[in-house]
């Protein structure tokens, strides 16, 4: 076929319309994340206590630290531990989201975490500021809810990573 012929075929096709997202409702987000928390936070959880001890499970926690709870006086937390098992779980997180974009808990729901501009998997760098942006969904618990309100239910953590939650076909 010659250049002048496929030049004018490409001229007279009609633009191709506007794609329709389809983000992801609260529920099987909700979901995705509870199963994630059992699926991936268990085997880190013992990991932990085989290197640290028995113990280490039953010390206070660092939200226990940050809001002055009692048990972080008298059973304070192994800092090394606490700073590990966050490690071991962002790096497990932003590992299957940008891997395939789904942790096991997101593909239980046939959702998947994307760049929200290029609905492509997401760099590391932002899925690493969606994790710790986890965190501050979890401190404000609003950020969480906030998805219910907005079109693209995307929840505070991906509003400050930049990324989306949609279903996977």
């Amino acid at each position: 076929m010659r250049w002048r012929t496929l030049k004018t075929k490409r001229q007279h096709q009609p633009q191709s319309a506007k794609i329709k997202i389809d983000y992801a409702p609260f529920w099987p987000r909700a979901l995705g994340f509870l199963t994630d928390i059992f699926m991936i936070g268990l085997p880190i959880s013992l990991l932990m206590m085989m290197f640290f001890g028995y113990d280490q499970i039953h010390t206070a926690s660092g939200l226990d630290v940050i809001v002055n709870d009692p048990k972080a006086h008298t059973n304070p937390p192994n800092p090394i531990a606490s700073i590990l098992q966050i490690a071991l779980f962002l790096t497990t997180y932003v590992w299957f989201w940008h891997a395939s974009g789904q942790t096991p808990g997101k593909k239980l729901a046939r959702i998947r975490v994307v760049d929200a501009k290029t609905l492509e998997n997401a760099s590391y760098w932002r899925l690493s500021l969606r994790f710790i942006g986890y965190f501050i969904s979890l401190i404000t618990l609003i950020g969480f809810f906030i998805g219910l309100l907005r079109k693209d239910k995307r929840s505070l953590h991906d509003l400050l990573s930049g990324t989306a939650v949609i279903r996977a076909h």
